[in-house]
């Protein structure tokens, strides 16, 4: 029974960066409808076969391989995944994400290992390259978890809760994790779960008043629960073509601060720092006046 508790939490554990998507989609959908743009859904901008011929025509578009990465992750072909990942780490070998997201799909892949040796040299070499990788510090503190280091696998999970930033949509799973471990192994973590989460309700100096900051208004339970019931690939679709009607707003009024701000949060929502990344350059590139308030914002996100 423990060693099926165990791998159901590796594999349902995807916690990081794979269940944030039904809340995007509400997000984003409550924002537009506020905005008046009406209830139309856009169409899919991610489509495998789009994405296949992209890579077909360019080999080297390591960008296209992520994306490819993604939606094949999405639509549950994991192995598919693996292989668009490992061709994105081949032509981008310093980027931390693409390692961690090749092991993340390496794990979901396995039929057999909960964590297999391979997708464990994927989080490693992402850690070297960005030690606060947040997805390799999930999974390499399960590996401590199935070698018996339960207490060991709880403090690097309260590590990374203290520094998960507010709002993020795989926070609650990621403390839920924290007190199933706990309650498992009858470790104690009530007294410093209440504190990882009080050190993160303190925002950093200059953070009061930030866009990033705060909850995300409008969507309800019943908003939340239609949105979830779309099948994860959809979701993915809906997500990517609210977040490009963003884009194109902003293309054309790239004064909104405010829309910036929820552009790099959308992009690290839907595991994408590097074009989060892009969005705090071509906002600042727009905005100088405003160059300190949005990297501000943009530390609060993660995005670094």
């Amino acid at each position: 029974m423990a060693e099926n508790t165990t791998g159901n939490r590796v594999r349902g554990g995807v916690l990081l960066l794979g269940l944030a998507m039904a809340s995007v989609v509400v997000a984003l959908g409550y924002r537009s409808l506020d905005q008046g743009e009406g209830g139309a859904e856009p169409e899919a901008t991610t489509a495998i076969a789009a994405l296949e011929a992209r890579v077909a025509d360019d080999p080297r578009d390591a960008a296209a391989w992520q994306e490819l990465g993604f939606a094949h992750f999405d639509e549950g072909d994991f192995g598919a995944a693996a292989e668009a990942y490992r061709r994105a780490t081949e032509l981008e070998p310093e980027r931390a994400v693409l390692w961690s997201a090749l092991g993340e799909a390496l794990v979901m892949d396995s039929q057999r290992e909960p964590l297999p040796e391979a997708a464990q040299d994927a989080f490693r070499r992402a850690i070297e390259l960005d030690p606060a990788d947040p997805r390799a510090r999930y999974f390499l503190a399960v590996k401590r978890d199935l070698e018996g280091d339960h207490k060991g696998a709880i403090d690097d999970w309260l590590a990374l809760l203290e520094e998960t930033p507010q709002g993020a949509p795989w926070e609650a799973d990621l403390a839920r994790t924290i007190e199933q471990v706990a309650a498992i192994n009858k470790i104690d973590v009530a007294a410093r779960l209440r504190s990882a989460q009080a050190a993160r309700q303190a925002a950093p100096d200059g953070a009061q008043g930030m866009v990033a900051t705060d909850a995300i208004p409008g969507p309800d339970a019943t908003q939340i629960a239609a949105a979830s019931s779309i099948p994860p690939g959809e979701q993915r679709q809906m997500a990517e073509g609210m977040v490009a009607r963003l884009e194109s707003k902003l293309a054309a009024d790239p004064s909104n601060l405010d829309g910036w701000v929820m552009l790099m949060r959308s992009r690290m929502t839907l595991g994408q720092p590097d074009r989060a990344r892009k969005a705090l350059a071509d906002a600042i590139a727009a905005n100088p006046a405003s160059a300190e308030r949005l990297r501000a914002e943009a530390e609060v996100l993660g995005v670094r």
